[in-house]
């Protein structure tokens, strides 16, 4: 074990040496569950894909998941590169500050960890929603969302107290059910040829993405966004490269993987619910009262009422798994945090036998009941507002840290020249400029259609306070960062320090 705490910018050299999470805990397939188990697929063509079918681009939705999938490869290309290079639990926290500088550092990692902090919560939000409604249509007991909001926070909360292997194991179950009941169905309207309509070849063209295709009222940016936004949290796989074998090689494996995987899977599965229900009929249903009747119906049809209801569970089931997965990226950002002493120094701490950041971890349920408690006192939907404000909030604070991260592989590459074999005119300079504005583009995407997004939701004091939380989140962070590098630069020198440099090859 070789930790590098120490940088050249003044951290004490006497430091003593830093707590870990334990190493090699799991491989390539466990980092690709955790990432896509964190993208939700049953949650995201339930929740993300009638938005867009119904009052974005309509049956050019299908080819707005290829077009995010193009864009986040490129953006990806850049990420890798510094993945292979920089490897800690604190991902972009740690790419940025050492690829870039410790000021947009600290602001990269505060951003994504109160981002992954407050996503919980919404996670379990709509967890909750779903399981409420499960248990209520199918076994008649109506408890209300409370109870099992309670639950879930414990149950993430037992299950994140081990190292990472157990809730790889949990998430890639939960995960290989998602694929196959929305595989079952996609692949039967395949071998049908399709429903009223036959196979719609046109949600595939890259061109219908950028048109309304006659939704009346549609937003082509709403579709857009309701792509991208579905592929939330695939770059967390840097975040579990310090616990992974092999560091160097299966993160940026896993992150193509994903990104790659998902795009395909969520294009596939998107052109089949279209060509299924047809063109008319898919707009009719995804802006009609029951939304989620785009995927139900095809389901119900295709393969029988018993998909429909095992659909209906492995929503809850994916919702939780999301949920898991987001807390364990937040609890490694507290881990590294404290592990820098820039926040409490007891969430630096890793667990002596399961080598997991348990304090961190049970900071972050302690601050994700808090806002369910808050969430409950004030009467708010956990998921129409709850959910959907935290996403849009989550969205817009991940585009900004990873336009920082690809400049970030500029700088690092050709401006400060790290490893000059590495460096690259298409890995490390032309793919990060490109995923840059690409992200950049998303974020004007987000800013322009966040009112349609949140919904009746848009009427809160939340919504409106967004754009101060995330300006205050990136400003106020560099402004802190500025005054640790005049006043106390050993603090400033441990932004971003601790990097593990060794291969893992205890686990398969």
């Amino acid at each position: 074990m070789s930790a590098n705490p120490v940088s050249p910018s003044g951290v004490d050299e006497s430091t003593p040496q830093q707590a870990r999470l334990k190493p090699g805990a799991i491989g390539l397939v466990g980092v690709v569950f955790m990432v896509v188990a964190f993208s939700a697929p049953t949650t995201a063509m339930t929740g993300n894909l009638p938005v867009a079918v119904g009052f974005g681009n309509g049956v050019g939705a299908p080819a707005g998941f290829m077009i995010a999938t193009v864009v986040l490869t490129i953006f990806s290309v850049g990420f890798v590169a510094l993945a292979r290079h920089i490897t800690a639990a604190g991902a972009f926290y740690t790419f940025v500050s050492r690829g870039w500088s410790r000021i947009p550092g600290l602001a990269a990692g505060v951003m994504s960890m109160f981002t992954y902090m407050t996503m919980e919560a919404g996670l379990i939000g709509i967890f909750s929603v779903f399981a409420d409604q499960a248990f209520s249509v199918q076994l008649g007991i109506d408890l209300g969302w409370q109870p099992y909001a309670v639950v879930a926070a414990v149950a993430i909360a037992v299950l994140s107290h081990f190292d990472i292997s157990v809730a790889a194991k949990v998430l890639g179950l939960v995960l290989v059910l998602e694929i196959a009941v929305l595989a079952g169905t996609a692949f039967t309207v395949l071998f049908k040829g399709g429903g009223p309509d036959g196979i719609i070849w046109d949600s595939v063209n890259p061109l219908s993405a950028l048109s309304t295709n006659d939704v009346a009222g549609g937003v082509v940016g709403l579709g857009l966004l309701m792509a991208f936004w579905s592929w939330v949290g695939f770059e967390s796989t840097a975040i579990y490269g310090e616990e992974s074998k092999d560091p160097k090689r299966i993160v940026p494996r896993a992150t193509l993987i994903a990104v790659i995987g998902i795009g395909v899977f969520y294009t596939f599965i998107s052109w089949m619910t279209v060509s299924a229900n047809g063109a008319q009929r898919s707009v009719e249903l995804a802006s009609g009262p029951a939304p989620f009747d785009l995927l139900y119906a095809p389901t119900r049809e295709y393969v029988g009422s018993w998909a429909v209801t095992a659909f209906e569970w492995l929503v809850v089931f994916g919702s939780f798994a999301c949920a898991l997965a987001i807390h364990n990226s937040a609890a490694r950002y507290l881990f590294a945090f404290g592990r820098d002493r820039l926040l409490w120094h007891r969430m630096g701490e890793a667990h002596p036998r399961h080598a997991s950041p348990w304090v961190a971890s049970l900071v972050q349920t302690g601050f994700a009941v808090v806002l369910l408690a808050v969430c409950w006192a004030t009467d708010a939907d956990p998921y129409a507002t709850l959910f959907v404000l935290v996403a849009i909030l989550a969205t817009i604070c991940l585009l900004i840290v990873q336009t920082l991260c690809s400049v970030s592989t500029v700088v690092y590459f050709h401006v400060k020249k790290e490893h000059p074999e590495t460096a690259h005119w298409w890995r490390t300079l032309t793919a990060p400029i490109i995923g840059g504005l690409g992200m950049l583009f998303v974020t004007y995407l987000m800013l322009s259609n966040m009112k349609a997004a949140a919904g009746a939701a848009s009427d809160t004091l939340f919504f409106k306070l967004i754009p101060w939380i995330v300006v205050g989140l990136l400003v106020g962070s560099m402004a802190v960062a500025a005054y640790l590098r005049s006043n106390r630069p050993q603090l400033y020198g441990r932004i971003g320090s601790t990097v593990f440099d060794e291969v893992h090859d205890t686990v398969v």
